[in-house]
């Protein structure tokens, strides 16, 4: 989940912008080519930014958390979107095709043992990295927190979050027959993999404006009209990987496997009033991740990476951070 939306609200918080001083399309098998870049210090304290989605693609402000001068700050566009290529392709595209991605991204730089740093669907494939290769992670800094289990899935699009947001909701179902709203993760698998583009596009932009219209605290209930494209890798993407579980062996995995990192520290910031992801699960993560885990609240704040409250705290946690190495 999570649609980066870069409010001007936030950039207050935010170091300058700065520029990439590598980037480049990284082969990594399986007919996929991944976006990958590098700027900041090429000899800092490396960092590895998750964006969310999954589909969600990086974004230049996704730079602008960490101290230039002390971090040398590695993004990329997962398989399918953003720069990436085959663009919304779902074929070998899954977790951990994912997982090894990022691998592979680390030993081509030669980078030992990273902080990883991912948010919404970030923060799902930053745990499971980490679970997956314990020794290669210093520090985890997570935001809105998302465990992909069933009962996410249901509390978003089974109408948890339409309690809140009647009108809004009432406009993502109203596409859909009513014999299919049960299963809406279902129902909008058929049209956004329909035969024609004109389809897929039509449901893509209705699964984007879900999601983006509750994901800041201030929301107006309105998502917007993404592009086309942007909307049709995004939704695409997810919608696979919801379909799939996460392409997990089974529900509850991340939270069940989380004594192979507890030794590694780890800060959680999480809005309050996050309707995307709801402070249940960071809660829950923090307590069965135990002493190293550091939970912060953000009193007046929603889901999105851009809301002010949060990204004063991500900004702050990742200076104090920048002290100890």
């Amino acid at each position: 989940m999570d649609k980066f939306s870069g409010q001007k609200s936030a950039v207050q918080y935010l170091y300058p912008p700065v520029e990439p001083f590598d980037r480049h399309m990284m082969d990594v098998g399986d007919g996929h080519k991944v976006y990958v870049e590098q700027s900041g210090n090429p000899d800092g304290v490396p960092v590895i930014v998750l964006h969310g989605g999954p589909g969600g693609g990086c974004s230049p402000a996704m730079r602008r958390y960490f101290d230039p001068k002390v971090y040398r700050i590695v993004l990329f566009d997962q398989r399918g979107c953003g720069r990436s290529k085959p663009h919304a392709s779902v074929e070998a595209n899954t977790t951990w095709h994912l997982v090894a991605d990022i691998e592979k991204i680390r030993n081509s730089f030669g980078i030992d043992r990273w902080i990883v740093f991912g948010g919404s669907w970030g923060a799902t494939l930053a745990l499971i990295y980490a679970q997956a290769h314990p020794d290669r992670v210093r520090q985890l800094v997570l935001r809105g927190v998302f465990m992909m289990t069933q009962a996410e899935l249901d509390w978003f699009y089974g109408g948890g979050a339409g309690q809140f947001w009647p009108e809004t909701w009432e406009r993502f179902q109203e596409l859909i027959p009513e014999d299919e709203r049960g299963d809406m993760i279902s129902a909008y698998h058929k049209r956004l993999f329909a035969d024609d583009s004109a389809t897929q596009t039509i449901y893509a932009k209705a699964w984007s404006a879900w999601e983006n219209a509750v994901a800041t605290v201030h929301s107006s209930g309105t998502g917007g009209d993404s592009p086309a494209e942007y909307a049709r890798a995004f939704a695409r993407l997810e919608n696979h990987y919801f379909t799939n579980a996460g392409f997990l062996d089974y529900d509850g995995q991340i939270t069940d496997q989380m004594a192979k990192i507890a030794h590694i520290p780890g800060v959680i910031v999480q809005g309050r009033y996050d309707m995307i992801c709801p402070p249940r699960t960071a809660y829950r993560l923090a307590e069965v991740w135990g002493e190293n885990a550091d939970l912060r609240m953000i009193p007046v704040a929603g889901h999105a990476l851009s809301e002010p409250g949060i990204s004063a705290e991500l900004v702050g946690v990742m200076d104090r951070l920048a002290q100890m190495h």
